[in-house]
C-alpha cells in the first residue's frame, strides 16, 4: 500500500452557542487562517459561504442513488467502474475538487473496505462528512492489519474463501464501495433500492440488507 500525501478539505466550523465549549486549537487555527486569507484578499467571504453550502448539501443519499442506478443499469455500472467521477456527473452529482473517484465492486469472491490510514480522506462529494469512527486512529490502523476482525465488530462476517481488499484513500484518489445487491430485491424500484443502501455499506463495513428477506 503506497504512502501518500494527505492534503484535503477538513470539516468546517459553525458558530457555537454560548453554553458550548470554547474552540479548540485546530478550530482557532482554521478561523485565523480564514480571516488572514480574507484580509489579504486571496479569497472572498462569499466563496467560503458557498463552499460550506456545497459541503452541507452532500449526504449518503447521493452515493445510494449511484449504487441503485448501477444495480439496475448494467451499462451505467460498467461506466461507473471505469470512471467513477464521470459516471456520477451523469447523474448530476458534481465532484467539486480535483480528486478521482474509484468505485470498487463487491462480488461473491471479493469484499472491499476503504480506509484512510493517515487522516480522513473520504468520498465527501458523494457521502458527505465521514463518521467519527472512520477518522479514529483505531479504525485507521486496524482496518489494514486485521480487516476481518474489524468487519466482525460491525456485524459483518466474511467467509474465509472471500478475499478482503483494503483500499487506502489519498489526497487525490477517493474510493466508494459498490455493494452487492441484496437477495430478494429483484422486484424493487430504483428508488426503493436506493433506500436500502447505507453509508456504511458504501464504506464497506457492512452489507446491504433487504428487510423483505431473512437472508443477509
Amino acid at each position: 500500500m503506497a504512502t501518500h500525501d494527505h492534503h484535503h478539505e477538513h470539516e468546517h466550523a459553525h458558530p457555537k452557542a454560548p453554553d458550548e465549549a470554547p474552540p479548540g486549537y485546530y478550530e482557532i487555527m482554521e478561523i485565523a487562517v480564514r480571516e488572514l486569507l480574507v484580509e489579504k484578499k486571496l479569497i472572498e467571504p462569499d466563496e467560503i459561504r458557498r463552499q460550506i453550502e456545497v459541503l452541507d448539501s452532500r449526504t449518503p443519499a447521493l452515493g445510494a442513488k449511484v449504487v441503485a442506478r448501477a444495480w439496475v443499469d448494467p451499462a451505467f455500472r460498467a461506466r461507473l467502474l471505469d470512471n467513477g467521477r464521470a459516471a456520477c456527473e451523469e447523474l448530476g452529482i458534481s465532484i467539486y475538487d480535483d480528486t478521482q473517484l474509484v468505485v470498487l465492486e463487491n462480488t461473491d469472491k471479493v469484499h472491499n473496505l476503504i480506509v484512510c490510514t493517515l487522516c480522513s480522506c473520504y468520498p465527501r462529494a458523494v457521502l458527505g462528512l465521514p463518521p467519527d469512527w472512520y477518522k479514529a486512529k483505531a479504525y485507521r490502523a486496524r482496518a489494514v492489519k486485521e480487516p476481518r476482525a474489524v468487519l466482525q465488530e460491525f456485524g459483518t462476517h466474511i467467509p474465509d474463501d472471500v478475499e478482503v481488499r483494503v483500499s487506502d484513500s489519498t489526497a487525490m484518489v477517493r474510493y466508494l464501495v459498490l455493494p452487492q445487491r441484496p437477495a430478494g430485491a429483484e422486484d424493487l424500484t430504483e428508488e426503493q433500492l436506493a433506500a436500502l443502501v447505507t453509508r456504511d455499506a458504501m464504506i464497506g463495513v457492512v452489507r446491504v440488507q433487504n428487510p423483505g428477506t431473512d437472508r443477509p
